[in-house]
């Protein structure tokens, strides 16, 4: 049917990627005459499991009007926590080279510090 497309690939939506990945005519038409509908039927129409990721963030992150990046406050564990809008706490921690979800939990939290990413990296 399509070609599986590697998201490491993917660099811009140009028509060299719509003719690479098969896209149908149709949806080149609606990507030049509206830019969210045509997204949208794109995204139909590659599939793939990353789609269905994005509908559950969006789902997750569309409403929320606060985020909040907090560090790990436990000793000898390197992680992070995004807070919600004062209410929900998602805990990340480390695992090799990558952080993995470690739950949640419920209810208010102060707030975080914007400052959490500067100085680590020299950015």
């Amino acid at each position: 049917m399509f070609e599986q497309i590697d998201p490491r690939d993917l660099k811009e939506i140009d028509a060299e990627f719509l003719e690479r990945a098969k896209v149908s005519w149709f949806t080149r038409m609606l990507l030049g005459l509206s830019l969210g509908w045509g997204m949208s039927r794109l995204a139909k129409e590659l599939g793939g499991p990353g789609i269905e990721a994005s509908k559950k963030a969006h789902a997750l992150f569309g409403k929320v009007e606060r985020i909040d990046v907090v560090p790990a406050r436990s000793a000898g564990m390197r992680g992070f926590q995004i807070v919600l809008d004062h209410l929900l706490t998602l805990y990340f921690s480390q695992d090799g080279d990558h952080f993995v979800y470690d739950g949640f939990e419920m209810g208010f939290f102060e707030g975080g510090d914007v400052t959490i990413f500067d100085g680590r990296d020299g950015r």
